[in-house]
């Protein structure tokens, strides 16, 4: 698609569409800025998979929600990205302690896995309509994302294609028996007040009607139930008499007229997001909504 410049008198300046000389710039470009792009800590790069299963990840990660990603890059959609990228998360899924040593080694011991849905995140110039049906037909949690580069200093991103979500199987652990648990929309919702369901249920429908493409993520986890665009913007924690949310904005860059939010940064909070707001009634909704579509914008 063309990209413009728009100069100070108005008119505009077509960018020439460019190319990375090397798959390896492209790879580093996203590992220097990984939390900012696509709101995954980067663990590895160029991860080798051992000697058994021979293969060498480009970038191994941890994303907001903590579940592992994988993420490979190509120059072009021509090369066998996709079965490539199936190959390291079957490799991930049987070899889960190599992983959790690696990512507690670089992002502390403390650090929190939820292997329920690890991601696959595809990346290269184009995928074809034959692409994007094979990753649905497969159902695991694959995106696949294309990118352009402009005058060697633009870049355009955008995700077009993200199964939902599967859960991954759990082995059985032998200590108690169990299996680790998986949390739903359902369990979030149980046991609270008919008044804090229809609020929830109203700003469940406004988030959602953010995006016309039909392509913001729903997804619950042990705290909160998070909302996602490429990477989180809103979480929310539904509470017997409000709805708790946080938004992955800056201070410095909410425009908040209302005085609803409060910087959180620097205390302990559940959700991803450093903005913190309550709301408690239906004629604040609209409000908050000004502020959670900001957030939602940062990510297009």
């Amino acid at each position: 698609m063309p990209v413009y410049h728009i100069l100070s008198d108005q008119t505009v300046i077509q960018l020439k569409p460019s190319s990375f000389d090397k798959e390896r710039e492209l790879q580093s470009i996203f590992e220097k800025n990984l939390e900012s792009i696509l709101g995954v800590r980067c663990i590895a790069s160029e991860f080798t998979t051992g000697d058994r299963q021979r293969g060498r990840i480009d970038t191994i990660g941890l994303d907001q929600n903590s579940y592992p990603t994988i993420i490979e890059y190509k120059k072009t959609s021509k090369e066998n990205i996709i079965n490539q990228g199936l190959f390291y998360l079957d490799w991930l899924i049987d070899h889960k302690g190599d992983f959790t040593l690696k990512a507690r080694g670089v992002l502390g011991k403390d650090i929190q896995i939820d292997w329920g849905s690890p991601r696959l995140i595809l990346i290269a110039e184009s995928f074809s309509e034959y692409d994007k049906y094979a990753v649905n037909r497969i159902g695991s949690s694959i995106e696949l994302w294309i990118y352009r580069l402009y005058d060697q200093e633009y870049l355009y991103l955008e995700q077009i294609f993200s199964t939902s979500p599967v859960k991954a199987l759990e082995k059985p652990n032998k200590r108690r028996g169990q299996v680790k648990v998986s949390y739903t929309l359902e369990d979030h919702l149980k046991g609270k007040p008919s008044a804090i369901l229809e609020l929830f249920q109203d700003f469940r429908e406004r988030i959602f009607s953010l995006s016309d493409e039909k392509d913001i993520e729903e997804k619950a986890v042990k705290k909160y139930i998070g909302y996602k665009h490429g990477k989180n913007f809103c979480e929310v924690w539904i509470q017997a008499s409000k709805l708790k949310i946080w938004l992955d904005i800056t201070s410095d860059n909410l425009n908040d007229p209302y005085n609803l939010s409060r910087d959180v940064s620097n205390i302990g909070h559940w959700g991803t997001g450093d903005v913190e707001i309550n709301l408690d009634n239906h004629h604040d909704l609209n409000k908050v909504l000004y502020l959670i579509e900001q957030a939602y914008l940062q990510t297009l």
